[in-house]
């Protein structure tokens, strides 16, 4: 089974600072989690006292989850599904749509690739409020004089944490990789003291104890797996940071530097748990001795820290590549690195993670009743993970059915059980998550359902192009001297801003520019520019940008000279379409559906704005459109 389109691997030779950015980047999520994982689990079965058994138990699921979801699942097998040598749902989900068959097929990997993207934020403002919050709360361990001062001290961090996002990640992106570093060769020492002095835990690493556990406890297991899956959180950087650092890696530094630190660290705890059960109050900082855990507080914090900077950069790569791929309206993009490109802030997406993160540390006050609302939208996001890649796996690398079945049964099974476990924490505050990623679903939705019956009643009120050039030479259609740029959504038709031109100026530029900008469902585009002659001096100019892309129209335009076409900016008006969007007499959409669409069409970001088109050289004509 190998991947016929698998290109070799263009990223930079492996180096230390490379190897040290994915260890900072790709895996801040999942290496924070021994903070809270372990005990999580075990806190389900404590109330009558905690059994040897229960703890292997417990402790061979999590390492057999690390295996099988990160190190099986992910690592080798996810990440061969690359589009373009980018990854993430939404990546998938465009891969997978060029292989989908039919426009019903489409359509559910369309709705499967949304449900991922929408539990994707509902991930996100969790992600930072439980992080941030299990550091701190080692100050406890230290002094219960420090009680009252967990919450204030975790708002100031993740307050402070929000606020600095507009000067971008790349100044302190820099001391990522030295602080994770620290963070998991400490979880590794930490650990592995502990298991010197109680060996018989490694007795955990055999899958029966996992069996054991799950087969004596029957249904209730799932109430442990729904906190087992909090070892596993994080998992879906690993393929949504493919596209920054590449495949090899990734899987190098979760072979040789993660999974070694993250299991000598559970096993530590549960030695520490077999000789003591006093230290289920808090067993990570109590593997630590007492002169160590202030300093452990510390560095705890700055790796939470970095963890909860990862899920905010990519909430914002994923906010852009909505807006881009059509499920969302225009948000303003700011790029913070002059080198990079995936370097982004977008003010909208930080404020609302901001206060949903606020919410969630005034709502929940501790990690504990947290990590009963986590973990519904990760396995959410892992289920639809497996849908898509099964599909890329049969029809673009052309496995056969049964090595298909073998590979992504399992998987589906495993994800499933995860997912069904994490139900049950519903009434515990799992809603949370569901709530706003059914809420964010509704918008891309409707989002999207509006603008095809947009660019439909466009379609079906204007003229076609080829008929409109038919008739200009016989036309008494005054020309003006300057450039015209007609921005249209709609490259076979005529804008409606130049009918609105020519009704009430009864004039057209000598030369006139028709601006198609295409979206496409990869993350670069391989060919940006596409110049065509329609009539003397009227090209129509196809600009193309991938997901990963932000479009510069002046820019693209001053490249045409080298084409043939002459274009002087200054001479340039760019004129375009404001669309009043109002009901029809039929409307194709339900009443508080149009008022959503309408609400998030006044409140896009401006058109000149996003396409970064100079403001005193824009002319908008106001249209009204039913649908």
């Amino acid at each position: 089974m190998t991947n016929q389109n698998q290109h070799p691997d263009t990223k930079n030779t492996l180096t230390p600072a490379l190897l040290l950015g994915v260890l900072g980047v790709v895996y801040g999520d999942i290496g924070t989690s021994p903070l809270y994982a372990l005990r999580a689990s075990l806190l389900h079965f404590s109330s009558d006292g905690l059994e040897n058994w229960e703890i292997l138990g417990v402790l061979s699921l999590i390492f057999w989850s690390l295996v099988l979801v990160v190190t099986v699942k992910y690592v080798l097998l996810i990440l061969r599904a690359d589009n373009r040598g980018e990854g993430g749902i939404l990546a998938l989900m465009a891969l997978a749509q060029r292989v989908g068959r039919g426009q019903s097929g489409k359509h559910l990997i369309m709705l499967i690739g949304i449900a991922g993207a929408s539990l994707f934020f509902g991930d996100g403002i969790i992600t930072p409020a439980i992080s941030v919050l299990s550091a701190v709360e080692g100050l406890k361990v230290i002094s219960p004089a420090f009680t009252d001062a967990v919450i204030p001290i975790s708002l100031a961090v993740l307050l402070a944490l929000f606020l600095v996002q507009y000067k971008g990640t790349h100044t302190i992106g820099r001391v990522f990789g030295p602080i994770t570093a620290l963070w998991f060769a400490s979880l590794g020492v930490l650990g592995l003291i502990e298991i010197v002095r109680e060996p018989a835990v490694l007795a955990a690493l055999s899958p029966w104890y996992a069996i054991e556990f799950c087969v004596r406890y029957h249904l209730a297991a799932f109430i442990a797996l729904g906190s087992v899956v909090l070892a596993v959180t994080g998992a879906e950087a690993l393929y949504a940071d493919m596209g920054h650092f590449g495949a090899r890696p990734i899987r190098l530094v979760w072979l040789w530097a993660v999974l070694p630190a993250l299991t000598l660290n559970y096993f530590g705890q549960g030695a520490l748990l077999l000789a003591d059960r006093a230290a289920l109050e808090n067993p990570f900082y109590l593997l630590a001795p007492d002169w160590f855990r202030l300093p452990l507080v510390v560095l705890a914090t700055g790796a939470t820290i970095i963890a909860s900077q990862a899920m905010i950069s990519g909430a914002f790569s994923i906010a852009r590549q909505c807006v881009q791929l059509g499920f969302l309206p225009r948000m303003t993009i700011t790029h913070t690195s002059e080198t990079e490109e995936g370097q982004i802030y977008m003010p909208q997406v930080n404020v609302a993670l901001l206060i949903g993160v606020i919410i969630l540390v005034l709502s929940f006050h501790d990690s504990d009743s947290l990590a009963a609302a986590y973990g519904i939208a990760v396995t959410g996001t892992f289920l639809c993970t497996t849908c898509l890649a099964g599909l890329v796996f049969r029809r673009q690398f052309g496995w056969s059915r049964p090595a298909v079945a073998a590979v992504v049964v399992p998987m589906l099974l495993l994800d499933a059980s995860f997912f069904i476990s994490n139900v049950l924490k519903v009434p515990e505050g799992g809603w949370v998550p569901l709530l706003l990623g059914a809420w964010l679903f509704t918008v891309m939705l409707t989002w999207r359902r509006g603008r095809d019956l947009l660019f439909a009643r466009f379609r079906q009120d204007s003229l076609p192009l080829k008929s409109f050039l038919a008739r200009l030479p016989q036309s008494r259609t005054i020309r003006v001297p300057g450039i015209a740029v007609f921005m249209t959504g709609q490259a076979d038709y005529v804008p409606n801003a130049l009918l609105h031109n020519l009704k009430h100026n009864k004039v057209l530029h000598e030369r006139v520019l028709f601006v198609t900008v295409e979206n496409l469902d990869m993350p670069q585009a391989p060919q940006r520019r596409e110049v065509s002659e329609l009539a003397p001096n009227i090209h129509r100019v196809m600009l193309r940008y991938g997901f990963q892309e932000t479009p510069n129209i002046p820019r693209e335009l001053e490249t045409l000279r080298e084409q043939g076409v002459a274009f002087e900016p200054m001479q340039a008006s760019y004129f375009l379409g404001r669309e009043t969007v109002v009901a029809a007499v039929v409307p194709k959409m339900a009443r508080w559906r149009q008022w959503l669409f309408g609400a998030m069409s006044r409140n896009a970001m401006p058109a000149t704005e996003f396409f970064r088109i100079p403001s005193d050289r824009v002319v908008e004509l106001g249209v009204r459109v039913a649908i």
